[in-house]
């Protein structure tokens, strides 16, 4: 049996080995928001991503799905944040390409060793003189303490910095795995209003590297809901550039330490997100288990935390456990109606799919916690599957009401 010990390490991105950062206020959007974000790996790296499932996608995006696909080693990506470039044309695919140009300028490296990503609003220009600047600031600025300040500017409407990097020690070496996100609103599983961009010091080959991020992903950020909006230009890109001197092969030893750190990393990241999104007070976090399927398991779980009229039950402290049972009528999971068990954290609400005499207010008490846990048992198999979402506030609509200005 392979043993392994994983820690929490400070620094996100840049915690790795032979990556620096920056982040620096451009005026894209805000005077004095840091809104342009760099990273840079002193070494090529491999790359893998995924990325939004809306038909409508942005050019920097685009961009950068072609040069992962295309298998060229990646040392740098560049992040703006207050404008999307999306739904911008030929002119957005050229400043896409400008950014990469720019940032291949001054690292001395080519454009298609960079990848582009924004976030912000859709269908305006981009402010070209303000992002270029903005990235020759950045390059200026590049340092293994930035991690920070990357993280810091990717944030639209975020409330928190969300970062985390673990320290994975097995038989082979030591590696670390560090990552940042952003997202808040338009929050929605197969990808959201979401970047995530992740570095590991090991060398990993580029199509284990797709695979391994596949099904971190799949059980983690396609897990979270905050409105059930897919947006434009979502996606996680995960880089990894050797400088530890481990590699990591399929049927190595270090494959499976490297996916549970992956994914550890990921979950955080995920709960961070959902319990952020725009305007909550509660984490929601969904288990369903006794699924015939894992697929059964996530859809199940999927939505619950997706049910808007169960994330305003939980705003108001209603315990009303018939919008849950809802929500599993209609996810597209197998199950047996009358077999479902239900609770909210300890309070079991209803049994074999009917009303429980529970006590209304040690459940309106669950409801009042900071992260408010659903527990499913459908009794249909051995699969369990975790989803996360936040509740549906006044605070919402008004944050929403005004993006644009």
């Amino acid at each position: 049996m392979n043993q392994y010990s994983v820690q929490i390490v400070e620094g996100g991105v840049t915690a790795a080995a032979g990556y620096l950062a920056a982040g620096v206020s451009a005026g894209i959007k805000y005077v004095g928001k840091k809104d342009v974000a760099l990273l840079f790996s002193q070494t090529p790296a491999t790359a893998a991503g995924m990325y939004t499932t809306n038909r409508v996608q942005a050019a920097p995006l685009q961009l950068t799905r072609r040069h992962i696909a295309a298998g060229h080693p990646v040392q740098a990506i560049v992040v703006n944040s207050g404008n999307a470039n999306a739904c911008t044309g030929p002119q957005g695919e050229n400043d896409a390409l400008a950014m990469a140009g720019r940032v291949a300028e001054k690292l001395g490296l080519k454009p298609e060793n960079v990848l582009v990503a924004s976030t912000g609003v859709i269908g305006q220009p981009m402010p070209m003189g303000k992002v270029l600047a903005g990235i020759d600031a950045a390059a200026a600025a590049l340092s293994r303490e930035g991690g920070i300040d990357a993280a810091e500017a990717i944030m639209t409407t975020d409330t928190e910095l969300k970062q985390l990097a673990l320290a994975v020690s097995t038989s082979a070496g030591r590696f670390v795995i560090g990552g940042m996100a952003k997202g808040s609103g338009m929050i929605h599983p197969n990808m959201a209003t979401m970047l995530c961009f992740l570095t590991t010091d090991a060398a990993v080959p580029a199509e284990f590297l797709q695979q391994c991020l596949r099904q971190a992903v799949e059980a983690t950020f396609n897990q979270i809901s905050v409105d059930g909006d897919t947006s434009t230009n979502d996606m996680v890109v995960l880089l990894a550039n050797g400088a530890a001197g481990v590699r990591i092969e399929p049927d190595s030893p270090q494959a499976a330490a490297f996916q549970d750190a992956l994914e550890q990393i990921c979950t955080v990241l995920a709960q961070k997100i959902a319990r952020d999104g725009e305007g909550a007070t509660h984490l929601i976090q969904a288990r369903v288990q006794g699924a015939a399927t894992l697929q059964d398991a996530r859809r199940a779980a999927r939505a619950i935390v997706s049910s808007n009229l169960f994330k305003a039950a939980v705003f108001g402290r209603d315990a009303n456990w018939g919008r849950i049972i809802c929500a599993l009528g209609y996810s597209g999971a197998a199950f047996d109606p009358q077999r479902v068990d239900i609770y909210l954290g300890e309070v079991q609400v209803a049994a074999n799919g009917c009303a429980l005499a529970f006590d209304e207010e040690r459940a309106a008490g669950v409801l009042a916690r900071e992260q408010v846990d659903v527990i499913v048992d459908l009794k249909q198999g051995e699969y369990s599957a975790l989803a996360w979402g936040c509740d549906l506030t006044y605070e919402y609509v008004k944050i929403n009401g005004s993006y644009r200005t």
